[in-house]
């Protein structure tokens, strides 16, 4: 469970669905920002609470700020930027946000390693890649049959 705790890209899917239900790229960007802020608070809260043998107070919390700090700098920048990819999908099926959503799936065991984090249960390994590829395979096949039914379209 430590592994899938600590994966990155769904986090990234979760921006990139909120925005999906948007038609306007700002309203997206924006849900794809509070989406993001929304999961990395009830994250500290799980990492706080009595359920990680954690006291939350003023100072674990600020730790846990200073700790993740990182990881909130790059929520703020890629929940707006994948919840507008989930928009253009939607609108204009724009595939190649939505590729770079899915391999992020993909490649997020790959770019762990050497970071020194690499994920160690195969099932959490081989089920974030299988996600991602099942997304690949769709967004091909929804690209391909948009690009059919339109003939005058071109891909983006």
């Amino acid at each position: 469970m430590a592994d899938v705790s600590l994966l990155s890209a769904p986090w990234l899917v979760l921006a990139f669905l909120s925005g999906f239900t948007q038609r306007e790229p700002r309203r997206a960007a924006l849900l794809g920002l509070a989406c993001t802020f929304s999961a990395l608070v009830g994250y500290g809260l799980m990492t706080l609470s009595p359920v990680e043998n954690a006291h939350m107070s003023a100072a674990s919390i600020a730790a846990f700020v200073r700790s993740e700090s990182r990881v909130f700098v790059g929520g703020v920048l890629t929940g707006p930027v994948f919840g507008w990819f989930g928009q253009q999908w939607r609108v204009d099926r724009a595939w190649r946000g939505a590729l770079a959503t899915a391999a992020a799936l993909c490649l997020e065991p790959l770019v762990r390693i050497p970071a020194g984090q690499a994920i160690r249960s195969s099932p959490v390994l081989l089920g974030e890649v299988a996600v991602g590829l099942a997304m690949v395979a769709y967004i091909a096949t929804r690209t391909l049959t948009s690009a059919g039914q339109h003939p005058g379209n071109t891909a983006r």
